[in-house]
């Protein structure tokens, strides 16, 4: 007899994605086989509503449904319907893994390795235009003489005692919602399913050894300070032949003496004479690219800045585009004139109007003379 998912779930027919969700979660705690010692009516039940729960959340089985019953959606579930997979996904994602039993995904044999890190200091350049640098890292690698098996040579490991090969074990335990089943990896062979009965002599049985290894890693250009380079593969080796994990290459940029860096802009202080920004001046500037001339007009300010486009960082990303180097102008004011320099600079104001303080009695003096 065909079956009406509305009241499987206890809900009107036109009921709200939130109501649907809220009634599966409901009866699942209920009708769940792990929750009540395996009792196959129950479990009939729960895959039933589960059924329901499938169609009615998707809009379109909904409508088929709702117009056909259930002959408008044969062939339409798949291979991910709710007698195949896709229950365990379902009920994982209201729940967790709390029930575990069947719905479990997790896999036995080795374990991969942890990942590690190692510092990496740059000059400023080194960090602006890229190198290659040999890096030194103690780790856990791959015991050469069991060839990471843990198992003496000649031996071979056991299927675990505990678990009898599956990796984890299950554990039962009584709560408000009935009797709730568990999963966790297996304490005695650590969710391999395999124990080392004659360990390997050099290793112990962890299949690995700490030893140092050097890596020449190539640093692209335009990396920064705090920047991490990830080289796959290349951290500890997991115990027992596991995969090896990463190794994470934090960097770490001098300061330079001249350049200041915002993105991939440099920054830098021109730092001209008086006379220099008065009249102007063609100078050599060096860059980090080299010398170039750099023409600064008659009457340039304090402030002013110079920007030499392509002259800072390239994109660490990749391509051919730079940021640019921003040169921002300092003047120097002269603070000790000699006789003629400072007749030079009296007969300047005199030409240009200005107001300036007497030869023997500076503005100061006069402030001073005025309290007295």
């Amino acid at each position: 007899m065909p079956k009406d998912y509305y009241s499987l779930l206890g809900i009107s027919r036109n009921a709200s994605d939130d109501e649907i969700k809220k009634a599966y979660r409901r009866l699942a705690r209920e009708l769940h086989p792990d929750a009540n010692g395996g009792d196959k009516e129950l479990e009939n039940r729960f895959k039933e509503i589960t059924t329901a729960y499938e169609t009615l959340r998707d809009p379109e089985k909904r409508r088929i449904y709702d117009a056909y019953g259930e002959d408008g959606l044969r062939g339409g579930m798949g291979d991910t319907g709710p007698f195949g997979s896709g229950m365990g996904d379902i009920f994982e994602t209201f729940f967790g893994s709390a029930f575990g039993g069947g719905f479990s995904n997790q896999r036995t044999g080795p374990q991969r390795g942890a990942d590690t890190e190692v510092f990496v200091d740059l000059a400023f350049t080194e960090a602006v235009f890229g190198v290659q640098k040999e890096v030194s890292v103690r780790l856990p690698v791959t015991c050469g003489t069991c060839s990471g098996s843990g198992a003496k040579p000649g031996t071979t490991s056991s299927t675990c005692p505990v678990c009898n090969g599956a990796g984890q074990v299950r554990r039962v335990a009584q709560s408000i919602l009935g009797r709730m089943v568990t999963t966790a990896p297996c304490d005695r062979c650590r969710g391999e399913g395999t124990v080392i009965t004659t360990p390997c002599p050099d290793c112990r049985g962890e299949g690995r050894r700490t030893e140092e290894r050097n890596y020449s890693v190539e640093i692209p250009a335009g990396v920064d300070h705090g920047s991490t380079l990830r080289l796959a593969g290349r951290g500890p080796a997991g115990p027992r032949g596991g995969r090896p994990g990463d190794l994470y290459v934090q960097i770490r940029v001098k300061p330079h003496p001249r350049f200041t860096r915002d993105g991939n802009d440099l920054h830098c202080e021109l730092h001209l004479a008086l006379t220099q920004a008065v009249l102007g001046a063609a100078l050599k500037f060096e860059t980090l690219d080299g010398v170039e001339d750099l023409v600064i007009p008659q009457g340039t300010q304090p402030g002013t800045q110079f920007r030499l486009r392509s002259r800072g960082v390239p994109d660490v990303r990749g391509g051919n585009k730079r940021g640019d180097l921003i040169v921002t102008v300092v003047v120097e004011i002269p603070t000790h004139l000699d006789g003629e320099q400072e007749d030079l600079f009296r007969k300047i104001a005199e030409l240009r109007g200005e107001d300036v303080s007497d030869r023997d009695h500076g503005i100061f003096s006069k402030i001073k003379s005025a309290f007295k």
